[in-house]
């Protein structure tokens, strides 16, 4: 009884060596997943990274700012990765990662839409 299951689960084709392009061909949706993950959502994510380390190392004082907190202020002070921002009427201490990104004052935005020539 025990032969005849053993000799059922044999290869159909009788031959005993494993590999081969059949081997590789079960590898290809692997692989092809692989490659749209790559492409998709490790590549942009990666780049992004890139470009706000960038835009962190260029940070400057005068520079208009917003925080992960949705603070908006100005860059008074830098001492190292530490940023004194300036909210208009206060002053605070802020680590130079919780920088979201640069915003424009409103004197810019207006002169670049060239409404101070009224």
């Amino acid at each position: 009884m025990f032969v005849s299951i053993a000799h059922a689960m044999g290869s159909a084709g009788g031959s005993g060596a494993a590999g081969g392009p059949e081997a590789f061909m079960q590898f290809v949706p692997l692989l092809a997943m692989l490659a749209i993950f790559y492409f998709l959502l490790i590549r942009p994510q990666q780049k992004r990274a890139k470009q706000h380390k960038a835009m962190l190392d260029a940070l400057k004082k005068g520079d208009q700012v917003l925080t992960t907190g949705g603070l908006v202020g100005r860059i008074v002070d830098m001492d190292g990765d530490i940023l004194t921002l300036d909210l208009g009427g206060t002053t605070v201490n802020l680590a130079r990662s919780y920088v979201v990104g640069l915003t424009e004052s409103k004197v810019a935005r207006e002169s670049k839409n060239g409404k101070d020539d009224k």
